[in-house]
Formats: structure tokens, sequence, C-alpha cells
């Protein structure tokens, strides 16, 4: 037992380095570092430019005629590690059309206080109606105010489009837009009443008599 302990002992790789030099090595990588350029950024005067593929803040995607690509299922909240993501899904009508299938994201909220970014809501989106942007600045002083809502995060209205809700491209089906067939919304489209958001049709007073049909405007509540 004594043979194998001096053996072992005499194996083990003996520290030559005096123990006065330890501190002055350690200070070696401070004194290196005095000397390099620094990478001082000016923010937020001077924003640096994000990656392509930088996770940003989310947006619910539109299809090319208005209509909304988010079907309301909910597998992004499922998806979500930090249980930030808070969607209830409601059906479509033919009076109250929002996205082409069946049902739509009545309401979607994302609170930003519990984000990591991480991105595996958009992988798990299966209409590819969740998406990031690169914007990055989120930080607020209220933290109700880093729960985004859906109106918040819908993407606005490019040349062509009608505001939901609507009705669907005439003559196309839910399979139409997922394959691009739609391109823009179908001539003399008109966006429909929301009724499931308190909005009602504005009856204008008539001054020709009963026979002069209503204006058609669409108010809030």
């Amino acid at each position: 037992m004594a043979e194998e302990l001096e053996r072992s002992q005499a194996e083990e790789p003996k520290d030559t380095k005096p123990g006065f030099m330890n501190p002055v090595a350690g200070f070696g990588v401070t004194f290196k570092a005095m000397f390099k350029k620094r990478l001082t950024e000016q923010y937020p005067e001077q924003q640096k430019t994000t990656a392509p593929r930088f996770h940003g803040r989310h947006q619910l995607n539109r299809h090319p005629d208005g209509l909304e690509k988010c079907v309301g299922c909910e597998l992004c909240a499922w998806a979500c590690p930090a249980d930030a993501i808070y969607v209830e899904g409601a059906d479509n009508t033919d009076e109250e059309r929002y996205s082409p299938g069946e049902r739509y994201g009545r309401v979607y909220q994302i609170n930003y206080a519990r984000c990591i970014l991480c991105g595996l809501c958009i992988e798990a989106c299966p209409t590819r109606a969740l998406t990031m942007t690169n914007e990055f600045e989120l930080a607020d002083s209220s933290r109700a105010n880093l729960i985004y809502t859906k109106e918040q995060l819908l993407a606005g209205l490019e040349e062509g489009m009608v505001d939901s809700p609507h009705a669907i491209y005439p003559g196309m089906d839910e399979q139409d837009y997922y394959r691009g067939l739609v391109t823009e919304a179908a001539p003399g489209t008109e966006r429909q009443v929301a009724h499931s958001k308190g909005e009602v049709v504005q009856e204008a007073d008539s001054t020709f008599g009963g026979t002069e049909p209503a204006s058609g405007k669409v108010i809030g509540r």
C-alpha cells in the first residue's frame, strides 16, 4: 500500500512555477484587455442593424386580400415554454368572416414580461400566421403595457387588401388561399360589420322620406 502511494505521488506533475507568479499571470488577462480597441455602441443614438432572422416582436400576418392567417388553433400557446401566449378561438360566419377557415383567433395576447423570444411559437404555427420581426425595443415602465393584444400584433393593410372581416374571395376555398392563388381582394369587396366587437350599422336620418336607404356606415359601440 505504501509503495502504491509513493508511486502515485511520483507520477503527479510538480508545479515548477513559483507561487508569487500566480497573481501576475492572472493580471495578464487584464493588461491585455486594456490595450484592445473598445467596442462601445452609441445606443440609442446609433442603432445597430439586426440580423435578418433576428427574433424580435411577433406579428400576426394576413392573406393578400386582408383576411387573417391565424385560425385560433392555440398550438403556439401550447408550444410556448414561458406560458406567455394566450389565444381564444371562435367560429367564422358568412356575415362575419376573419379568416378563410372555419375558425379564427378572436383573442390573441403575448405577455412580453414572460416571453423569452425563443421562436418555438412560430415553429408550431401551421399556417405561418405568426412570425417575428426585427423590432427589439420592448421595454416599458408598466407591466400592463407589456401585454400586446391582437390589434397591436396584427400586420397593417397593404395595397389590394380590405380590412377583416369580409367575405372570402369568390370561387376560392381555404386551400386556395394557402396555395397562393389569392393575390388581392376581389373587386367590390367591402368590410363586414364586426358584431362580435360591438359594431353596429349607423342608420342615417332621412330627409326624403322612408324610401331612402340607410347610409350603411359602420360605427363602434
